[in-house]
């Protein structure tokens, strides 16, 4: 029940800014057949629907030093979907820190005390368009749909596997622009 919650929560947001009009009403439906369907057996019941596969292949990767404050190191972010479901966007990505210590825990926030990764964006250079992570909900409680990163200070060898939602830039989009704070921009990321 939390799930369908947190997904009526997303496509509630997503329909206020104008991503998917009627999302409520569908969003319902599926809650209500989610609820009211009996349980699936495992003789003849076709698999339930998910989200495809996680690549492990790297499409995009960028080194970088990283650091403030006196403490520098150097990280390598390696993007490994980019994938297109619907009206939405899901960027999977891993960030290993290749020398010294690495500041994932506020170092890819929006703020000192944001501990996600809700500053990261994707940039459609065809349409000159800034798209944000998507957020659960409007005004100042509303997070991102994304992963969080609070205590991740990562050393040397260290790794660590993120993710955000955004909304899908137009169809005729194949390629964008992925913006990392402090880690910088990975260019012609091919969308799936």
């Amino acid at each position: 029940m939390r799930k369908t919650i947190a997904l009526t929560g997303a496509a509630v947001v997503l329909s206020g800014c104008g991503m998917l009009p009627g999302a409520q009403s569908r969003t319902a439906a599926q809650e209500t057949a989610a609820t009211t369907a009996p349980a699936a057996t495992t003789s003849s019941a076709s698999p339930p629907q998910s989200a495809p596969p996680q690549q492990d292949e790297v499409i995009a990767t960028r080194e970088a030093k990283v650091g403030s404050g006196g403490q520098h190191g150097k990280a390598r972010v390696d993007i490994t979907a980019l994938k297109r479901q619907g009206r939405t966007v899901t960027l999977n990505w891993t960030i290993t820190a290749t020398e010294g210590k690495v500041n994932v825990h506020n170092g890819l926030g929006t703020g000192t005390l944001d501990y996600t990764v809700a500053n990261v964006s994707l940039i459609d250079p065809v349409n000159a368009k800034r798209y944000r992570v998507a957020r659960n909900g409007t005004g100042p409680d509303a997070t991102c749909v994304c992963s969080g990163t609070q205590g991740q200070f990562l050393e040397s060898g260290q790794a660590s596997t993120l993710y955000a939602v955004f909304a899908a830039p137009p169809p005729e989009v194949t390629k964008v622009n992925v913006e990392m704070p402090m880690l910088g921009v990975l260019t012609d990321v091919p969308l799936s």
